[in-house]
């Protein structure tokens, strides 16, 4: 089996040897929700080529993303933190793809004993508290712009694609804006010729452009990611 998730990657030989009978590759569908709140967490999923959300919902349905994963994470971290079900998240699949699948009770019990693969997650935990820090931080003080592109440039560093089958609909629900204000900053971002916008499809044109487009955020997250969990290969 292919070790296309960055986490995978990271653990040990032999433990990966250990682990590899019970690792499914599986292909998710655009719109299927993983997990619901208040459910206990199954199974967890370390994407290939496909993007996960982590979102909230609100009382009166207004939907924004807390956390966006892909293939250097894992989703359902809460198995292995001592409470095996969330209350307010919700993990819905944005962009289809293959993942690997797990048990998590599988995976907790090698999460107990086996050092190598607790130091791997918990890195990656502290990685994924930096997202959801600086998301926070990004949805209070920058421009819808600027979060567009660098939610742009997130999706394309996780699914290794300068192609995203995304909707504005749902690029909406994951900024937590109107789709006409979705429509109106993709737009901008096609008239500097950064990205082409198709129907349900987003091109990345220019990444230098994009990330000039950006805020600081997209650069911040990503050397926090390496430092935690080690440089990606971005030379193609």
């Amino acid at each position: 089996m292919p070790r296309e998730n960055r986490l995978l990657a990271n653990i040990c030989r032999d433990l990966y040897a250990k682990l590899a009978p019970d690792l499914k590759q599986v292909s998710l569908e655009q719109g299927t929700i993983l997990h619901h709140p208040g459910e206990t967490i199954k199974n967890l999923y370390f994407p290939i080529d496909c993007l996960l959300s982590i979102t909230v919902t609100m009382l009166d349905g207004a939907t924004v993303e807390a956390g966006l994963i892909g293939n250097r994470e894992v989703i359902g971290v809460n198995a292995f933190m001592g409470g095996r079900e969330t209350t307010q998240t919700e993990y819905i699949v944005q962009m289809a793809g293959s993942a690997i699948k797990v048990d998590a009770e599988l995976l907790l019990e090698e999460f107990d004993r086996n050092k190598n693969l607790r130091d791997v997650l918990l890195r990656y935990t502290q990685a994924l508290i930096a997202q959801i820090s600086q998301t926070t931080a990004c949805n209070s003080l920058h421009v819808l712009d600027q979060r567009l592109a660098r939610w742009l440039l997130e999706a394309q560093d996780r699914a290794d694609t300068d192609d995203l089958k995304l909707t504005q609909e749902f690029l909406g629900h994951m900024l937590g804006v109107r789709r006409a204000g979705v429509t109106q900053a993709a737009q901008k971002l096609q008239e500097k010729g950064v990205i082409r916008y198709q129907r349900g499809h987003v091109h990345i044109l220019d990444q230098q452009g994009l990330e000039a487009a950006s805020c600081e955020c997209f650069h911040v997250l990503r050397e926090e990611y390496d430092r935690l969990l080690g440089g990606k290969n971005r030379d193609g």
